[in-house]
């Protein structure tokens, strides 16, 4: 169908001079003869190998365990806690208590000082560095072993039902809007010398001898940006990528956080008429680029004025695939934004993973949950309705039960041990007896008078009246605040984007639903409402956009957009009043 007849067609063709860069995962080769296909077999092939070991589940984890406490045995560590002397689970849980992050960190700092075998026998290639739940830079050491028998099985792995399902994704280098792939030039590096960065930033192939590892997407044009942009102008990167995007034929998006995948609408309307300038123009970032395409602009232009907005569906017609955390907040916004980019698009998970490591990854189609990685590293869980302290009481992964939420807590041979991540996840069910996990939320609570709420349940309560309601959001957050006029207790305040206009009484029914919800939810929370220790929940409708531009204010601070997620629980003052007023 041409374009005089089909208003939501695309140029196929490409844009550019098609770089060809290795990006953050490196070794090239995206748009090569054959290469679709040896990518395909090894993602394929990792994904089967986790798969059948998922059938002996017991004896990996064991195999695991016996493996890092040999390696590691005569690091300061490992001599400090005896593991030569630990035969088994029971050993190790008896000789190391359940650690967070900060009592890892002086052994981290003092090995990014250069102070080699304190916690791993292998010296750090680099750090993996994530803002964690306060904003802090984490320094997660990332050794040659941990990724061979780690990190990449899983990584690869992850791929598989994306490549699998949807081939044509993989046949060309320009098919795929990698949001994630952020490739820097000179990366900040910690005293020993070793790059401090994001995972997505890091060349797998040169650091780690991997050619296949670079992912789909980051040997597109905008892969590696062909004009000078500073390092931390995360908006301006992200608009030049959008400008190359719009001449080329995607089917697929890359965000990993869905907060990125949800903001390209609101960028391409944005950003539209400087995106439709400079492709008629031939320019990026103000730069001559390529030849002027007018004629892609003409479309662009008709297509915005046809439907009378401007949307990914129409910008790119054949996007089959969307690729992120499925679960969380973006559960609750994912059905209709999937539909911002098309009838019948799908929304594939990403692994349940941290910087620290993996958890769960995705062997089939499911739509949130991903099967134990069982041979990367030794798992325990704690209920999550109690608080992780260094001696709580773990269970093994055969002893979980389908339904529950726990704490995840893991060790591995890179050098975490009893490491709690400060993640909640959710059995999804147990086939063969081995847990299949989705995300429910970071661990911390929002407990302003004893009700101590997660953050899965207050999503599992948002839903539910947003199903009894049949209403729909663009994101939602919330906190306690004293009720006005100091007289009642406090009350739990709900910012919410709508996504359509909601009428007075139906907002007033939505809080009263969602107060009972929350009160099925959590005992704490019945317990604490039916005392008069909190008043009934308030909602404050926002205008739609109010989220992203929020976001785009975090972003525009310098923060890689990577890490600036989806947060329900805002009690910080003023994050709150820039988020609902637009100030700060």
């Amino acid at each position: 169908m041409t374009a005089d007849t089909d208003p939501t067609s695309t140029d196929p063709t490409g844009t550019g001079s098609g770089s060809t860069g290795t990006g953050a995962a490196g070794g090239g080769g995206w748009g090569s003869p054959g290469h679709a296909d040896r990518y395909r077999r090894r993602v394929c092939a990792e994904r089967d190998r986790l798969a059948a070991a998922l059938g002996s589940m017991r004896a990996h984890q064991h195999d695991v365990l016996t493996d890092l406490l040999s390696f590691n045995a005569d690091t300061a560590f490992g001599r400090e806690h005896g593991f030569a002397r630990i035969r088994d689970i029971d050993d190790f849980r008896r000789a190391v208590p359940v650690q967070d992050y900060a009592a890892h960190a002086p052994l981290i700092e003092r090995t990014a000082a250069g102070e080699p075998n304190l916690l791993s026998a292998d010296r750090p290639v680099v750090y993996f560095t994530s803002s964690g739940s306060t904003g802090d830079r984490k320094k997660v050491p990332v050794t040659p072993r941990f990724m061979r028998t780690t990190f990449f099985p899983f990584y690869y792995a992850a791929w598989a039902p994306l490549v699998e399902n949807f081939p044509d994704i993989a046949h060309r280098p320009d098919a795929v809007l990698n949001l994630k792939h952020d490739p820097i030039a000179q990366p900040p590096t910690t005293a020993d010398g070793r790059p401090h960065v994001g995972a997505s930033q890091v060349d797998f192939g040169a650091k780690f001898g991997e050619p296949l590892s670079a992912e789909p997407g980051t040997a597109a044009p905008w892969g590696a940006l062909p004009v000078d942009v500073a390092p931390d102008d995360h908006l301006e990167k992200m608009y030049l990528r959008l400008r190359l995007a719009v001449q080329s034929d995607i089917r697929c998006l890359i965000g990993i956080n869905p907060a990125m995948i949800a903001a390209v609408p609101y960028q391409l309307a944005l950003w539209w008429e400087r995106i439709v300038r400079e492709v008629r123009d031939g320019t990026l970032g103000g730069v001559p680029y390529g030849a002027p395409d007018p004629a892609r602009a003409a479309e662009l232009e008709r297509l915005a004025a046809y439907f009378g907005t401007v949307s990914p569906a129409y910008v790119w017609p054949r996007v089959r695939a969307l690729f992120g955390w499925t679960t969380g907040v973006a559960s609750l916004y994912l059905p209709a934004l999937r539909e911002q980019f098309g009838s019948g698009v799908t929304a594939l998970p990403a692994p349940v993973a941290a910087s620290e490591g993996p958890v769960g990854v995705p062997l089939d189609r499911h739509g949130s949950a991903g099967s134990l990685v069982v041979t990367a590293s030794a798992y325990e869980f704690a209920d999550a309705e109690a608080d992780l302290a260094p001696d709580s009481a773990t269970l093994l992964p055969h002893e979980l039960e389908a339904g529950r939420e726990y704490h995840v807590i893991f060790s591995h041979v890179g050098g975490l041990y009893r490491y709690a991540v400060g993640d909640v996840v959710r059995v999804l069910d147990m086939p063969g007896g081995v847990p299949r996990v989705e995300y429910a939320g970071r661990a911390g609570r929002s407990d302003a008078a004893g009700e101590r709420l997660r953050e899965s349940q207050v999503i599992r309560a948002l839903r539910a009246a947003l199903t009894a309601t049949g209403l729909s959001l663009v994101n939602v957050a919330c906190r306690t605040e004293q009720a006005p006029g100091g007289r009642e207790a406090p009350r739990y305040v709900f910012a919410i984007a709508p996504r359509n206009a909601w009428r007075p009484e139906e907002t007033e029914r939505f809080a009263a639903l969602l107060d009972r919800a929350l009160e099925r939810e959590s005992a704490e929370y019945r317990g604490v409402r039916a005392r008069g220790a909190l008043s009934a929940p308030a909602v404050r409708l926002l205008d739609p956009e109010a989220f992203f531009r929020d976001w785009h204010t975090a972003v525009g601070s310098g923060i890689r957009p990577t890490q600036v997620k989806d947060r329900l629980f805002r009690q910080d003052d003023a994050l709150w009043k820039r988020l609902t007023d637009g100030s700060g």
